[in-house]
């Protein structure tokens, strides 16, 4: 994976390969950024990147300059391999290892971004569960985007907004506040 813009721009990044992720693609995420890019200030966003794997969106952010990143992620070695790149690389990132419904439930931080990429095999009810909890963790002018397969139809779940396709991969955003957007 390659970091796209900001301080670590071109930087590619080595995941191991016993880690059980699928990381977003770089065309993905680059067309996911360059939407985000002329609609945010990212220096003044805290974000969440839930099931964060091997931690490629977050380093995105970061490198973009935002406040901070919290990457959460159950898989122990998954937050050990973001906790060393964001050492590494002078990132500001907090890795923690935990369950995402858990970690959503028991948060008491105010993210003006939240990003998840959970298994594909997530069903509907997973996929609404994610927005619910993250209403709680979401600044008033705050945006969910989810990332999922693009069987997956996610325009059904209150908050939808629009969505945005890459291959195989699609970018769910939702707006949980009336006066929120981008």
């Amino acid at each position: 994976m390659r970091v796209i813009s900001g301080v670590h721009k071109g930087r590619r990044i080595q995941a191991p390969k016993n880690l059980p992720v699928r990381p977003t693609t770089d065309r993905s995420k680059e067309g996911l950024f360059n939407i985000l890019q002329h609609r945010l200030d990212f220096k003044s966003i805290q974000v969440l990147d839930l099931f964060a794997g091997t931690g490629s969106i977050s380093y995105e952010f970061s490198s973009r300059g935002t406040k901070y990143v919290s990457a959460i992620d159950q898989n122990r070695s998954c937050v050990q391999f973001i906790k060393k790149v964001a050492i590494d690389l002078e990132m500001k990132i907090i890795a923690i290892q935990e369950e995402c419904f858990r970690f959503l439930e028991q948060n008491s931080i105010s993210y003006d971004l939240i990003f998840a990429d959970p298994p594909y095999n997530f069903e509907i009810d997973d996929y609404k569960k994610i927005i619910l909890l993250s209403k709680k963790s979401l600044s008033k002018k705050g945006i969910v985007i989810i990332e999922h397969f693009k069987q997956m139809k996610l325009s059904e779940i209150q908050g939808f907004s629009f969505d945005r396709v890459y291959g195989n991969n699609v970018f769910s955003f939702f707006y949980l506040y009336k006066k929120a957007g981008l």
